[in-house]
């Protein structure tokens, strides 16, 4: 046998032992007449003592970084013992070397802090991976699918594949087609997800269902997207949102439990689409730390007392307030004392092309009866005092206000508000917060196209309470400008989001079963009968036959484990991940194909000038 141990395996009582080792050669340090050589492979690393007889013949014949060796000698106690390893107490004397082979110089060091950039270790991947640090990141993944399976088996879910090769349907993200050879001028699309699968799996009586599976969508990337990613896809039926909710909660505190020994009993908490967005700026909020937005704009009557705040501001001879459609205010706790360098560097932050402000005021809440602002010569002391206590600012606290457009800003006050979050250490990689998003809109109304889109996808149901606004109205709206007055525009979604630190990490909705039903939400998106048949027919025909109520929900696996793992990209988590253009610089993949190919295909290509 190539070894009788691993590199990882051995301890101080093992000493005495003959053994034989075999890995990756990770230093080489030469002291006189011996000479150390660590040994790693995907276990851990241990030290090789090469004493004067079997040193010489290193001397004819030198190790270099990344050879790999077989070693057998016998375990022995350390002189200098390392703590930082855990066979750090023992070595191992070689008796006698084989080398199985040998390396060119790396380029790049195999070690956590290596001096290797992110397109040269993407290139050379295979070399990246055996990095200890890649090495714990693909553990950490593991674990987490491992823990995913063991939970659903237990809660009697049957894991089931289903097909890659499926049927373009495009709405939202752009499919990946596929040209077939035995159909020619026709062509599959890879699955955005296995959304219609799982439908008729419930219909067919499988009611607990999951994989654990690849997605694919053509569609611009950054750092947490990849045009592969993975899933973990469940779909229950005889359910309604409560039971989806509590049995990925059970899900959830598992992972926690078994991969990052973390008992995560808190309750966690349920906001509405409307609260998550007024509250903290965004339907995925970060609640590991509070700082609420205050709209200055805007009676406040869905979370708290019913409060209007917009006299705290009227008529004060402000036009960039009195003009705005939102002003939101954000109480920063303990920045009172910012400098005024430190004020204009917040302004010129909110400025960025990429947030799009034209400017930041602000309220420094100095004393209990003590605030100094950058427009207090339109704010008396007692109306800025007033603005800083509505929004629940302290006194130390810093109050910034962005007014504009109320999307704009609202998406600005958000990003504001993570960053301050990030600077004031209040967004710790180690601490989790999970909460749930409720109630969505289930349309959103597209201008340019003058109609309703789907919020989530169209095969999520209505509240069950507005599923007769649905069908007892037109989807037409006749004044364009007016669209928020239609029926539509109030319609809920009975659509739930887990949040993680400000991360989405899974989605799902209760789905429509009833035939009518999913005609009427497609005729909403636009298609008429023939294309729901073209498109849909197998689905709409299969909810003839006995289609339970069911729904379900998928989570962002990459994502999942890049937050466990405290990282801000997916791709540390993948093993073998696309750069941010969506290549794989190790294989230069995508690339041409051969003309034969294309004949084989039928087709012939032609690109765009």
């Amino acid at each position: 046998m190539y070894r009788t141990h691993t590199c990882g395996a051995l301890r101080l009582e093992d000493k005495g032992k003959k053994v034989v080792l075999a890995g990756w050669v990770q230093t080489i340090r030469k002291y006189g007449a011996i000479t150390f050589v660590d040994l790693r492979d995907r276990y851990g690393i241990t030290q090789l003592l090469f004493g004067e007889q079997v040193n010489a013949a290193l001397e004819a014949n030198p190790l270099g970084r990344e050879f790999v060796l077989q070693v057998s000698g016998e375990v022995i106690e350390r002189s200098n013992k390392n703590p930082q390893l855990a066979t750090g107490d023992i070595e191992i004397d070689v008796q006698s070397l084989t080398l199985l082979n040998k390396a060119a110089v790396p380029p790049f060091t195999i070690q956590d802090d290596t001096d290797g950039g992110d397109d040269l270790r993407m290139k050379y991947r295979f070399l990246d991976l055996r990095r200890a640090a890649v090495r714990r990141n693909l553990e950490l993944r593991y674990a987490v699918n491992r823990a995913a399976r063991t939970y659903l088996h237990s809660e009697q879910f049957m894991d089931i594949e289903t097909p890659f090769l499926i049927k373009s349907t495009p709405e939202g993200a752009r499919d990946f087609v596929v040209p077939s050879r035995m159909n020619p001028g026709q062509f599959y699309a890879l699955p955005q997800s296995p959304q219609t699968f799982k439908q008729l799996l419930m219909v067919s009586g499988y009611d607990r269902y999951y994989q654990i599976v690849k997605c694919f969508r053509d569609e611009d990337l950054r750092a947490d997207r990849q045009p592969e990613f993975t899933q973990i896809d469940c779909e229950m039926a005889f359910v309604e949102q409560e039971d989806i909710l509590l049995m990925f909660e059970g899900m959830i505190r598992y992972i926690f439990k078994e991969v990052k020994q973390i008992d995560y009993t808190a309750p966690i908490a349920r906001l509405s689409w409307e609260e998550a967005m007024w509250t903290y700026g965004n339907d995925k909020p970060d609640i590991r730390f509070a700082m609420p937005l205050l709209n200055l704009k805007k009676p406040d009557t869905v979370f708290t007392n019913k409060a209007d705040h917009r006299t705290l501001i009227d008529e004060a001879g402000f036009a960039i307030f009195d003009q705005a459609e939102t002003v939101l205010a954000l109480a920063v706790p303990g920045a009172a004392d910012y400098s005024r360098k430190q004020t204009d560097e917040l302004t010129e932050w909110v400025q960025r092309p990429q947030i799009g402000m034209k400017g930041l005021a602000y309220i420094k809440y100095l004393a209990a009866d003590n605030c100094k602002s950058s427009i207090d010569k339109f704010y008396t002391p007692e109306q800025l005092l007033s603005i800083a206590k509505a929004a629940h600012a302290q006194p130390g606290d810093l109050i910034l206000l962005l007014a504009g457009k109320e999307e704009r800003t609202r998406k600005a006050m958000s990003e504001l508000r993570l960053e301050l979050g990030q600077r004031l250490g209040l967004r710790k990689p180690d601490e989790f917060k999970l909460c749930w998003v409720l109630d969505f809109p289930l349309f959103e109304y597209d201008e340019e196209g003058n109609r309703w889109v789907a919020r989530h996808h169209p095969f999520t149901s209505p509240k069950p309470d507005q599923i007769e606004t649905m069908i007892g109205n037109d989807p037409v709206i006749a004044d364009a400008a007016n669209y928020l007055r239609h029926p539509y525009a109030r319609i809920k979604a009975n659509a739930y989001d887990m949040v993680l630190n400000g991360n989405e990490i899974g989605g799902g909705s209760i789905r429509i079963y009833q035939r009518e039903l999913q005609e009427k939400m497609f005729a909403a998106l636009g298609m008429d009968k023939e294309e729901q048949q073209h498109k849909f027919g197998f689905l709409l025909g299969a909810f003839e036959y006995g289609a339970p109520p069911h729904g379900g929900i998928a989570f962002g696996f990459d994502r999942l484990c890049a937050i466990l793992g405290g990282s801000e990209s997916i791709r540390d988590f993948i093993a073998f991940p696309k750069n941010n253009a969506g290549r794989d610089v190790m294989l230069d993949a995508p690339a041409t194909i051969d003309e034969k190919q294309f004949e084989e295909l039928q087709i012939r290509l032609q690109l765009k000038k």
